[in-house]
């Protein structure tokens, strides 16, 4: 007997355009074995605990995970329904220049749904960390037709209170995903002499005013202080640039790695 977790990586092999032999190879797992996964797999995995379906809907227990998460799926992320019943793929898109940011991606997801395996699918410059759920869009209520900029982000109050609990792991996934920390640098003139200054800050780029204002509301909660950078004809670019904020960024944040 396999468990859920198995038979849907085995699945989700599959989903990827791989034949059955060659997953069986893999995996161990004899082909009518996958066969017959791949008309079962929806009961099966509908049975699967999920706290927002329950008689009495609550948040999920890896709070701090989930609001890590919930900044990478507003920032890179995506959720799509999977052909013959199989439920919805979360998908996110991390950098291959960034592997501590792609296990930190694959850690969140399995502590959001222990219950469902974790793959990374390669991509041309990126990988796709990818999790199968039927409850995907149960968690993640955002999830609708259409790009994120073109309608509406809200947080459901459940979501807000662990954003509010756990607010530097959401701006951590935010920034994760559609941000950065550089080094710009100056010139001044000191005693005659041209001298050239280093200093860090941090940028946050996005199309949806609704995701901004999400970041700006945390960061205001965190006591960092930002302002509207250049804005480019399609995005808004939020900077944090003073030096105490910069530090308390560095403290929580971080480069990516």
């Amino acid at each position: 007997m396999y468990d859920i977790a198995t038979r849907e990586h085995t699945l989700s092999l599959v989903t990827q355009g791989r034949s059955l032999n060659s997953v069986s190879k893999q995996t161990g797992i004899s082909r009518s074995a996958i066969r017959s996964w791949q008309t079962r797999i929806e009961p099966i995995s509908r049975k699967a605990e999920c706290p927002r379906c329950e008689s009495a809907p609550r948040p999920p227990e890896a709070a701090a995970a989930y609001a890590y998460l919930l900044g990478l799926y507003l920032g890179d992320g995506c959720i799509s329904r999977q052909p013959r019943g199989r439920g919805y793929a979360l998908r996110i898109a991390c950098a291959d220049a960034w592997p501590g940011l792609i296990v930190a991606c694959r850690d969140a997801m399995k502590a959001v749904r222990p219950m469902n395996s974790v793959c990374v699918i390669q991509r041309q410059g990126c990988v796709m960390v990818t999790s199968y759920s039927h409850h995907w869009p149960c968690l993640f209520p955002q999830h609708g037709p259409g790009r994120k900029h073109e309608r509406p982000i809200v947080l459901e109050p459940w979501q807000r209170q662990i954003v509010d609990e756990h607010p530097w792991e959401f701006i951590r996934g935010l920034v994760h995903s559609d941000g950065c920390r550089i080094t710009n640098w100056t010139t001044r003139m000191v005693g005659g002499e041209r001298k050239r200054y280093e200093y860090p800050r941090y940028f946050f780029t996005n199309i949806s005013t609704d995701i901004i204002h999400l970041y700006t509301d945390t960061l205001d909660q965190v006591g960092v202080e930002w302002m509207p950078a250049r804005q480019s004809r399609q995005a808004e670019n939020i900077s944090v640039a003073r030096k105490a904020s910069v530090a308390l960024m560095d403290q929580h944040i971080g480069p990516k790695y």
